[in-house]
């Protein structure tokens, strides 16, 4: 947390999908943190210490995010992590989300509800940011 409120830290190559994200959580009452590559996701993820991760299932490369996931658990991270994609409720049959230690899958396009919805709940919230 900073200033009392949560870090969210979003990666995704897609800079619309990011402006978006932005808007909702900066609305929202959370800090928003960004990166566009898994690389870059790791680098940020150091500096902000984010509460909670979002982060696209396949962005650069295929494995961009379930290799990010990976690095992240490598590192020691602790914060719930949310992949995002657009390949929905097929992503079980891709990856298994359990075993990466998923802490939940996001539909694109995301919409403002489920994703306050979801924050709230991995982060222990009643209605939203503090």
């Amino acid at each position: 947390m900073q200033d009392g409120k949560h870090v969210v830290l979003c990666i995704d190559d897609d800079s619309d999908i990011r402006d978006s994200l932005r808007v909702i959580l900066e609305s929202s009452g959370y800090i928003f943190a960004e990166a566009s590559t898994g690389e870059e996701g790791v680098e940020v993820f150091r500096k902000t210490q984010p509460d909670i991760v979002i982060v696209d299932l396949m962005m650069e490369e295929v494995d961009a995010g379930t290799n990010f996931v990976k690095e992240m658990k490598l590192l020691g991270a602790n914060v719930p992590i949310i992949m995002l994609s657009s390949v929905g409720d097929s992503l079980s049959g891709m990856i298994d989300t359990s075993q990466l230690g998923l802490s939940g899958v996001l539909q694109k396009p995301v919409t403002a509800a489920a994703l306050r919805a979801l924050l709230a709940e991995r982060l222990g919230e009643g209605a939203g940011a503090a």
